[in-house]
């Protein structure tokens, strides 16, 4: 028993020297760049050596499936069915005329008219274009992670090397050092936000908030080996304004907030987030909401406009989808956002799935097993721009200018324009939906039948 002490010892000794030499590192080249907001490019070259091995395995893939004549499936970025931007009223005039060639006043209903709205209702569910925004983006090449597009079935040894060499770094390196940093970040969070709190309001307690805030979110960054890129910064959201975003993952909050100081707005949660949000008050002026008060949309807009009207208050960082979007698209934007009469930041997110899926299927995965997932990818890669400041014009109303923002960030960013609401991800289509095509056509046919009287 004696005999194995110097033995205990040593491995002591070697464990002590390995989280030292650990720490120090961590210290060195994330830490420190991260209070100072600095990098010395090394996420840039594993960026870069990342993308070498996936061209090579991919082609690889490629030339496997040539070799036993299976073709690789390529997505389609416009849906499968090719879709012409015609009315309802023009597409059933044009099916009656190829029909019965009786014309489009004809008042009685004409049983041709039913093919226009079975035509649409097989066009919803072979290409429905909202479900499909909430399931995980199709790649072009496999990206060691999982197969995201099905015909990459090509397996070979080499690959298989690679892909269990890749699952050794991702888990058993990769892991926990995010795991270490996010450990920090949030550690030094709650901890600064905290001592900040305490002192007395004025430009002192501003600047350490900020410079806390940012070092903290800049280390949760580097958790998830963030490669971030961002544009026309002389944009950026001020003192007073509201910064309205495209909406993929829960990590959006730690991309911008990386970058600038905004106030967050939400519902106030329990455990380890309520404490986080608590700490963070006590520093910040953030706009926290108690679960009863996030249904009454007065007092939320009352809040909103109290915040904003003050000049001096940090700029309200909220994004108006309400729910994450695979990263393809942009949907329709509650207009609450919009009412308010404040200068209005908008600021376009895209993700590049290459190197890990940023988006959040909440009907699927939970927070826990989500964040397991951004840990365990090779990095999130993305790219934010900053657009010109937007208000709302004399003649413009609440919906079309959350339109007319929500078309800016959509052509920015490269993303679809939908006008569905992202509610459907977990309710049915409201009666109006239905109600409104049913309208049109009853106006088309009656209105008709009216004129006809008339004359």
């Amino acid at each position: 028993m004696f005999l194995l002490l110097p033995f205990d010892s040593l491995v002591v000794n070697l464990l002590g020297i390995s989280i030292t030499v650990l720490f120090t590192l961590l210290l060195v080249f994330i830490i420190v760049p991260a209070i100072f907001g600095v990098s010395f490019g090394i996420r840039k070259v594993y960026m870069k050596t990342l993308l070498k091995i996936f061209q090579w395995a991919t082609l690889r893939i490629e030339r496997g499936a040539k070799e036993k004549n299976h073709p690789l499936y390529k997505p389609y970025v416009n849906g499968i069915i090719a879709k012409d931007p015609t009315s309802l009223e023009e597409e059933i005039k044009e099916i009656r005329r190829s029909g019965s060639g009786k014309a489009l006043d004809t008042p009685e209903f004409e049983l041709s008219d039913i093919f226009y709205f079975c035509r649409k209702g097989i066009e919803t569910i072979m290409d429905d274009e909202v479900t499909k925004r909430f399931s995980a983006e199709e790649l072009e090449s496999w990206n060691l992670l999982s197969r995201t597009n099905y015909n990459f079935q090509y397996i070979s040894l080499r690959l298989t090397v690679l892909w269990g060499l890749g699952v050794l770094i991702r888990y058993c390196f990769l892991l926990p050092l995010r795991i270490a940093l996010a450990f920090t970040g949030i550690s030094l969070l709650v901890t600064g936000t905290t001592v900040v709190g305490y002192l007395p309001n004025g430009r002192c307690k501003e600047f350490l908030s900020k410079h806390v805030h940012l070092m903290c979110y800049r280390i949760c960054v580097r958790a998830l080996t963030a490669i971030i890129t961002y544009h026309d910064r002389e944009n950026r959201p001020r003192n007073g304004g509201i910064c309205v975003a495209n909406h993929t993952s829960p990590i959006d909050v730690i991309i911008l907030a990386s970058d600038g100081y905004y106030a967050m707005v939400g519902q106030i949660h329990g455990g380890l987030m309520g404490v986080i949000q608590r700490a963070m008050v006590k520093a910040c002026p953030h706009v926290w909401f108690e679960r009863s008060e996030v249904k009454d949309r007065h007092l939320v807009a009352k809040r909103l406009t109290e915040h904003v009207q003050d000049k001096s208050k940090l700029p309200i960082l909220i994004f108006p989808e309400g729910t994450c979007i695979n990263n393809t698209s942009v949907m329709m934007f509650k207009k609450g956002s919009f009412e308010i009469g404040a200068t209005v930041y908008p600021v376009a997110i895209k993700y590049d799935p290459q190197f890990g899926d940023a988006f959040w299927n909440s009907s699927k995965y939970g927070m826990v097993t989500y964040l397991l997932r951004m840990m365990t990818s090779w990095a999130i890669v993305c790219s934010v721009w900053y657009l010109p400041p937007m208000t709302r014009q004399p003649e413009e109303d609440a919906v079309q200018f959350a339109n007319r923002v929500k078309s800016a960030i959509a052509r920015q960013g490269g993303l679809v324009d939908l006008l569905w609401d992202g509610g459907l991800k977990r309710e049915k289509v409201k009666d109006a939906f239905k109600e409104e095509q049913q309208k049109l056509y009853s106006k088309m046919i009656v209105g008709n039948h009216e004129d006809r009287s008339r004359s």
